[in-house]
């Protein structure tokens, strides 16, 4: 633990001129005492570790003095391909490594190139779950995320409707979707590849045995197929909607946007008042009542009939509450 820290230690300061006690114990998380020590030992150890006294003092390497130790271990290599999904590496217990990988690449630079993380970080920055939304990290995303680093068959406990089942996986990749975490996993029992919802899972036990992962499986390809073939699940039913010109533009707002598409893709012409009548895809009236209300005037509901009944009734009511 020591060991590490010290390497750290140098790597902060050969990729900064100088550092105070307080930056660095910020830094590596321990107490200015602490690194008062660790200085003291990497001197001792011939590392020229310089302290400079007064208030703008601190700890710097003189000589330019640069040390080897700047080769990535696996888990910081396969960490830094993420680096650019922090709160996903987090989650998923990385941040350490990412964080030591990101160090050493910045070590190996030229020093005119030393600040070329901070600039990237500062100009660019990805926020994957969507607004109005409390995302939560699910306990057992760690281990997940261990089995799957080092292709380990996993038994697993999920909860499906009202009960529990239990599953052997081979647990092939990890998605996060919209804030939500989807492990991509294959059945060893019928060779068949399956997606499950991580905060469903009550239970992870990783065992000592790997699985031979088929050098085939693309995992974008593979979850671009099931989320379409998921979207596609949902919507077994149908809307025929007349919509105005400002209807037409807020569709993709109101709906899913890929059905928003379809239904324009499908449209015929323009009426002689500017309306468009579509064939919108749902996935049940009643979620169809609540997605199409936003659309207030702009949209008239033909079929089915009892949706267009249920809007009618909808509309005669709010008339009467605004007289």
């Amino acid at each position: 633990m020591r060991a590490a820290r010290l390497i750290k230690m140098v790597l902060l300061l050969q990729a900064r001129p100088s550092m105070t006690a307080a930056e660095l114990a910020d830094e590596l998380e321990v107490s200015e005492r602490t690194i008062t020590r660790d200085a003291q030992a990497l001197s001792e150890a011939g590392v020229p570790v310089y302290a400079d006294r007064g208030r703008t003092g601190g700890y710097r390497l003189i000589g330019g003095y640069r040390t080897r130790l700047t080769g990535l271990g696996r888990s910081e290599a396969e960490a830094l391909f993420l680096s650019g999904v922090p709160g996903a590496l987090r989650e998923m217990g990385l941040e350490d490594a990412a964080s030591a990988a990101r160090l050493k690449v910045s070590a190996a630079l030229m020093p005119s190139l030393r600040d070329a993380s901070q600039n990237a970080s500062q100009r660019f920055h990805l926020d994957a779950p969507g607004w109005f939304k409390e995302t939560t990290t699910p306990e057992l995303l760690p281990v997940l995320a261990d089995a799957v680093w080092d292709d380990r068959l996993v038994t697993a406990r999920y909860r499906r409707q009202d009960s529990e089942v239990e599953r052997e996986l081979e647990p092939y990749g990890l998605v996060l979707k919209a804030g939500v975490w989807y492990l991509c996993a294959r059945v060893p029992d019928t060779g068949s590849f399956r997606v499950y919802r991580i905060d469903r899972f009550t239970a992870i036990a990783a065992g000592e045995d790997r699985f031979v992962r088929d050098e085939g499986f693309d995992l974008p390809g593979f979850w671009e197929e099931r989320a379409e073939q998921f979207m596609r699940g949902m919507l077994r039913a149908e809307v025929v909607l007349r919509l105005s010109e400002a209807g037409v533009r807020q569709l993709p707002y109101a709906t899913d946007s890929a059905s928003a598409g379809e239904a324009m893709d499908g449209a015929g012409e323009p009426d002689a008042q500017g309306w468009v009548t579509v064939t919108l895809p749902v996935e049940n009236e009643m979620v169809a009542y609540t997605q199409l209300m936003s659309l207030g005037p702009e949209a008239e509901v033909l079929e089915p009939q009892a949706l267009r009944e249920r809007f009618a009734a909808a509309a005669t009511k709010m008339a009467n509450r605004y007289e």
